[in-house]
């Protein structure tokens, strides 16, 4: 309030409280500071809020007691605390006359224009108030400087949250997720068929599911073939024959292994010098007879398959990983399968193949672990659900995810300069994981970045660019 406004205001009060005569009187005041100094004081002393007496978080717009019946203290506006800048005071009456408006100062800084304080593009070089009446926001030199930066008052930072961390050395461990199922090992699967026309005389107490070890009996069975190359073979051995002809011994023990008799049905017809009637056929190896077809009686063709026995120690996971993680994973990662048929147990291998397909309806690529299963748990066709570790344990300079701004076709980050100064940067990003983000461009090491509030800033600087748009339109 000015000078004028006060003195008339003043008199106004005495002339209807009827001592107009001393009006005199109120024109030798000492100075009009001391009344505007009386108002201040007035205005200062009035309390704001009240707030608990031993200073604990607990406020209240109108007086009030505690428990134990000790006043809440009054908090006067002076007393209380602002982050908020100052602004200059300016205020004209329509008495005086209009002039240029001159540049404002508040320290070494000059006020260039004034902004809408809801944001608005409305801009005045001299103070105003809205139609709120809210006072328009001062700009000085610097807020808006051609650098590109953002410039924020402590007040501001404060309120917002903002919080910066320095980019820094770490290792990714990023892992990829991704549904699979359970498969034999082809290389653990074996076949058990007849090389010759053969008949079935017995079939052992085995079927489909039994497990079966290397060695035990299957199958007895009868064949011409193989019973004249037994006897061309025990002819050899039991005749006093030259070296030729020991040669020629050889020669038909080979047949019979060309004919597929087992091991141990040769020896035992070294060691009776009988030829057998029937021939006694087992199993090849350890595992789970996944198929049988030998009936007893039945009459064999070559090539007929009459067993079909499976190792179940050893498993493959083919995972279908998607096309969007192919180039993360590579050959001799570990990964971890969890089985839905074992909640809580981890089966871990290598990956050791992958497949150089993509399926064109689901956009995935195959992927082979391999996986030891001592006590038989997986199963063929189960379904199973993979982790990936694609980390390379190199460290590689990372920022925290909350620090990059995504926009699809454009990364960047806010560098905090310090003095609440706040430069946008495009950064090139790599690998994610454990909350960070790779960058490989645009950041160095130990430079602080935004990691909260970036958006605002973001925002901010949208707005003050707009803002710089108008004023500088409205000083041309």
């Amino acid at each position: 309030m000015t000078r004028r406004l006060l003195i008339g205001a003043a008199a106004a009060i005495l002339a209807t409280a009827g001592i107009m005569p001393f009006a005199g009187l109120l024109r030798q005041q000492p100075s009009d500071s001391s009344i505007v100094s009386a108002a201040n004081a007035a205005d200062t002393a009035a309390p704001i809020y009240y707030q608990d007496p031993d200073g604990k978080p607990l406020y209240s717009l109108t007086p009030k007691k505690t428990k134990d019946g000790r006043d809440y203290r009054a908090i006067p506006a002076g007393a209380d605390i602002s982050f908020d800048e100052p602004e200059q005071p300016a205020e004209m009456t329509a008495a005086e006359p209009k002039t240029e408006p001159k540049a404002e100062h508040k320290g070494d800084r000059k006020i260039k224009y004034y902004r809408n304080p809801m944001g608005l593009p409305d801009t005045s070089p001299v103070p105003k108030k809205d139609s709120m009446g809210m006072d328009y926001i001062p700009v000085y030199e610097g807020d808006d400087s051609d650098d590109g930066s953002v410039r924020l008052s402590p007040g501001r930072i404060q309120r917002t949250g903002v919080r910066s961390e320095p980019a820094a050395l770490r290792t990714i461990r990023t892992k990829v997720r991704a549904p699979g199922v359970i498969q034999l090992d082809e290389r653990r699967v074996s076949v058990i068929s007849m090389r010759s026309e053969s008949f079935i005389l017995k079939v052992a107490n085995v079927t489909t599911g039994s497990h079966v070890v290397k060695g035990q009996p299957l199958m007895e069975i009868y064949s011409p073939a193989v019973a004249t190359a037994a006897a061309e073979y025990l002819a050899t051995i039991t005749s006093k024959t030259t070296g030729g002809d020991q040669a020629y011994g050889r020669g038909s023990r080979q047949r019979l292994i060309n004919l597929d008799v087992p091991e141990a049905a040769i020896a035992a017809i070294e060691k009776s010098r009988n030829v057998p009637t029937s021939v006694e056929w087992t199993a090849p190896r350890d595992g789970i007879v996944l198929e049988r077809s030998a009936i007893e009686g039945m009459r064999v063709q070559p090539g007929g398959v009459l067993f079909r026995i499976a190792d179940h120690s050893v498993m493959w996971a083919l995972i279908d990983v998607a096309e969007r993680d192919l180039g993360m994973i590579s050959k001799g990662q570990w990964a971890t399968v969890r089985a839905r048929s074992f909640p809580g147990r981890e089966f871990s291998g290598k990956v050791e193949v992958i497949y150089p397909e993509i399926n064109k309806e689901t956009r995935t690529a195959r992927i082979r672990v391999e996986l030891p299963n001592p006590d038989l748990a997986l199963l063929h066709d189960m379904y199973v659900d993979a982790e990936i570790d694609t980390g390379t344990g190199e460290p590689v300079l990372t920022v925290p995810e909350s620090a990059v701004m995504d926009t699809g076709s454009r990364q960047a980050v806010f560098v905090d300069k310090g003095q609440g100064r706040f430069e946008p940067r495009e950064v090139k990003t790599g690998h994610r994981g454990s909350g960070y983000v790779e960058v490989r461009q645009g950041v160095a090491d130990g430079e602080p970045v935004v990691v909260s509030a970036n958006f605002l800033i973001d925002a901010e600087s949208n707005l003050k660019a707009a803002l710089k748009g108008f004023a500088e339109g409205a000083q041309q």
